[in-house]
């Protein structure tokens, strides 16, 4: 229940990697909390030189499992402090998986999480960008990897842009940015697989009359004809317990 607590932990405090070049002198504001450094000797592979998102429940079993070794307020501040690290954000961004303390993967990291983190990233960096023409890069790289988290999820893009909108203006313009981009990217992949039908060319020959790379033209096909199947499949009369 000390949730004011949790929130006021600085999240930049779970930056400097656990297990050793944190004390040095000058560098005491990026000492990691004990809890942490107890953590990377006990799952270096989990909160050491590389973070990975963690299994809802985690804290729980960590108490039971170590009794011992934190007091579960402690142990908490430090969850916490993890979980909001700009290392452990990056890899939920990415869309790695959830992983037991054993290190095997349990479950997917779900799209809205995956989003959140992204625009967490986003929001950080905007504060250390004050120039516009460094926010406008800025922007642009976060537009292309949520267009790339949309896609690599799967769903349709007005499912998306329902699971993440939110009430803040600005975050919604970036959004529909990124499913604007991926609209125009289905519309050109449509384009190419209707000339490629009308051409009755090899993927390799009708590559080589656009001057375009082979695995490009694959990929390009691939897309439009997956666009073509989503509106069947979704046609298709869902069965629902509820």
């Amino acid at each position: 229940g000390n949730k004011t607590g949790l929130q006021s932990g600085s999240a930049e405090a779970a930056e400097a990697p656990a297990g050793g070049n944190a004390g040095k002198a000058g560098n005491k504001a990026r000492t990691p909390h004990p809890a942490l450094e107890k953590l990377f000797e006990l799952y270096p592979g989990l909160f050491g030189a590389r973070f990975l998102p963690l299994k809802r429940g985690v804290y729980e079993e960590l108490v039971a499992r170590h009794p011992d070794a934190f007091k579960p307020e402690d142990l908490k501040l430090a969850m916490g402090l993890h979980a909001r690290s700009t290392r452990y954000l990056e890899s939920v961004a990415a869309g790695h998986p959830r992983h037991d303390l054993e290190g095997q993967v349990v479950e997917p990291m779900a799209p809205e999480h995956v989003h959140h983190a992204i625009l967490e990233l986003h929001r950080r960096r905007q504060m250390r960008t004050p120039d516009e023409e460094g926010r406008a890069s800025l922007r642009g790289q976060t537009v292309a990897r949520i267009a790339r988290a949309i896609e690599a999820w799967g769903l349709p893009r007005e499912d998306y842009a329902v699971l993440v909108r939110s009430r803040d203006a600005a975050i919604n313009a970036i959004v529909d940015e990124a499913l604007a981009s991926l609209a125009a990217q289905d519309a050109k992949a449509e384009a190419l697989l209707r000339a490629f039908q009308a051409g009755g060319k090899s993927e390799q020959e009708f590559a080589d009359m656009y001057g375009m790379k082979h695995g490009e033209v694959t990929r390009t096909l691939q897309r439009a004809r997956a666009a073509r199947q989503a509106p069947a499949a979704e046609a298709a009369p869902a069965t629902s317990a509820d």
